[in-house]
Order: structure tokens, then sequence, then C-alpha cells
């Protein structure tokens, strides 16, 4: 059995899934092969990840983002076409694709038809993700009908496959997974803090729906109401919103209590995730939120917006955090306060958190990976 499976670029949360899903292929005596569409892209600085990997890795544009725009698609025809040569190369038994919205991944779906082969979904798309029409999703509906089987993030994932019309029995979970053993309070907690002071722990990229204007207004009202025992706030990351979230710190006077270190790599992040006392993150749209595995994964309590794919999942309502509406200030507010007074254990919370974060683990998705596989073979 040859199983392909198929990303756009491979950054760290691919290699830790793709390690797991070798694991897990070898306990069966199968053979996988990773496929990335490009070895770099104009989204994401994650560095070389791929030498790393004890799997073959295909890569059928290598450095593409000196040559082309991937967010552009302007390069969908050289990509596809090196697909369809990869896939005639190798000739796998199944085909794992990155959803239904990328050219290459419809590339590979029609080259699975014509072959023969089982062509087999990963997605975290959910419903709310976007205002949806009805000749749009007859399409979609079309395309999702031509996989045997689906290997989605979350419960929101897979309500929204079934509605396209997946069965519910072809559908598994496990696909939004991090490195939890990387975050491991054990293994960060005697890094040197990176503040003195207590504070909130968010990271982002700096765009507009990662909704940090409205965080940053939630957190003024939260100072206002505690005063000097209040928590700081450390907003990690960049992007084209850095000016006016520099502006509004300004005029907000907030200058001395939030924090911008900018943009940190995996290690540079994990002092930060070791001394936090809680996590926000305030998307207004987000298909799963990884960042919040990590918190977890830190032993952190976590908000988290209501519109993120991974709330429903992850968020354990008072027990490992809460979730809040993103555009209501005021309940963001009144959980800062929550969480910076005695109603709530944080030491419970952190604990809670941990222990949930375990069943998201590289091995839930080499498991989905496997069971995915076998129901497509029992089914084709």
């Amino acid at each position: 059995m040859h199983i392909i499976i198929t990303f756009i670029n491979i950054g760290s949360y691919h290699a830790t899934r793709l390690q797991a899903a070798h694991k897990a292929c070898q306990e069966r005596g199968w053979q996988l092969t990773a496929v990335q569409v490009t070895d770099d892209t104009l989204d994401h600085d994650w560095g070389d990840f791929v030498s790393q990997l004890s799997i073959p890795v295909k890569t059928l544009l290598p450095v593409a983002s000196q040559l082309y725009d991937t967010r552009r698609d302007t390069f969908t025809s050289v990509a596809d076409e090196a697909f369809k040569h990869c896939l005639n190369e190798l000739q796998p038994d199944a085909v794992v694709l990155p959803g239904w919205s990328f050219s290459v991944a419809r590339a590979g779906l029609k080259w699975c038809r014509r072959s023969n082969t089982l062509p087999i979904l990963m997605s975290e798309t959910k419903e709310d993700d976007a205002p949806r029409f009805w000749w749009q999703e007859v399409i979609k509906s079309w395309i999702v009908k031509r996989y045997k089987a689906a290997l989605v993030g979350g419960n929101p994932h897979k309500r929204y496959l079934m509605k396209l019309g997946m069965p519910s029995s072809a559908i598994f979970m496990g696909y939004d997974i991090v490195g939890n053993d990387i975050f491991h309070p054990q293994k960060i907690k005697s890094l040197p803090a990176p503040l003195k002071k207590p504070y909130f722990l968010a990271i982002n990229r700096f765009i507009p729906k990662k909704n940090l204007e409205f965080l940053i207004s939630s957190y003024a009202a939260y100072r206002q109401v505690v005063g000097i025992n209040c928590c700081d706030l450390v907003l990690c990351g960049d992007g084209n919103l850095l000016p006016q979230i520099k502006q509004q710190i300004v005029e907000l006077g907030l200058k001395n209590c939030i924090h911008l270190p900018g943009f940190l790599k995996e290690d540079e992040l994990l002092p930060y995730f070791a001394h936090a006392n809680c996590f926000i993150h305030a998307s207004i749209q987000e298909q799963w939120g990884l960042v919040v595995n990590e918190a977890m994964a830190a032993g952190l309590p976590v908000l988290v917006s209501n519109r993120c794919g991974c709330f429903e999942d992850l968020v354990l309502e008072g027990i490992n955090g809460f979730g809040f509406d993103p555009e209501n200030h005021k309940e963001l507010t009144q959980l800062m306060i929550k969480m910076n007074s005695d109603e709530v254990d944080l030491q419970a919370m952190s604990k809670a958190s941990l222990e949930h974060i375990l069943k998201f683990s590289p091995n839930y998705f080499g498991q989905g990976l496997i069971q995915v596989v076998e129901y497509a073979l029992a089914h084709c």
C-alpha cells in the first residue's frame, strides 16, 4: 500500500503530522510519500522542516515564491502539471489531498478518478468561515462527493462536509494537531521569564481577521476596572496592521503595559508560553487556530473566540477556559477580569488544558489517517 499525502508547503505542524503518519503506516507495512507544492511561501517563514523527516518528500516547485505568487494562483497550471507528472511516476494506491479550493487538489482528484486511485480529503473548512452562496455550494458538493473519505479537524468541519453530502461514517477526525511535547510545561518552565509582571498572551499575524484592535480595546477596559493588580498584555507577531496597532496602543495610553516582541519562531515563543497567566485568541474567523493547541500544550488556561474552528473541540467551558463573542467587548473584558480574580482556579484550568490536549496528539493524526484509508479501501 503506497499513500501520498499532499501539502502546499511543509511547515512545523505538517512535519509533526507526517512523522506520526509514517510511524502508523510502518506498523502496517505501508509506504508513505509526502508531496509539497513549494518549499517556500509568501505567508509563513517556517524554515526547513523537510530535512528532519524520515520519509521521501517530493517538491513540485522549488523556491516557488521567487517565481510565482501562490496566493494569486498564477502558478496553478505549472503546479498542476508537475503534480500529475509526480503521480504518474509514483503510482500511489491512495492520494490524500489538501481540501478542494486549491487547484492542485482538484488536479489530484481528477488524476485519481482517471487512474482508479483512492482520493482522500483533508479539510478544516467549516460552514461559517465565509458567506455561502447556493450555486457555489452545489459545485462544492459535487467535488466533495468524489472523495472516498475525509480527515477533518473537529466537529464543525465534520458537520459541514456532511451538509455537502459526505456520509458521516466516511469522516474521521484528527487533522489539526501540533507537537504537544515541544510545549510541555516540564520542558519550558525553566526558561527565563520574558516579563517580570503577570501577563495575558496572544500570538497572531497582524491582519484584520485576528481582531487585535478589538482585543486591545477590551484589554483597555479591563485595566480600568482592575487597576494596579492587572496583568500586562503580550502581542507576539507582525503584519500589515502593526502601525495601526501601535497607534491604538499609544492613543489608549497602554504603551507601558502592552508588549510587541514581533514575529518569533517556535523556540523564541516558548518562554512566553512558559510564563503567561492565560492565552487569548480573538479571531473573527479562523478555520481552526493551532496556536490554541500550543497554548494548551503549555498548560495555559484559554479564552477563545467562538468563531474559531477549534473552540467546540478544545475549549471546555469553565474547566480549561471560556469562549466569547469576538464582537462583544464587554464579554471579553468581563472574562479577563474573571481570570484575574479569585473566581477561577488558574492552576486547575492549567491542568485541565494539559490533560485535554493530550487527546489531540500527533498519534491522533496518525490513527486518523489509517482509519480514513482503511474506510476508503473498504468502500472503493
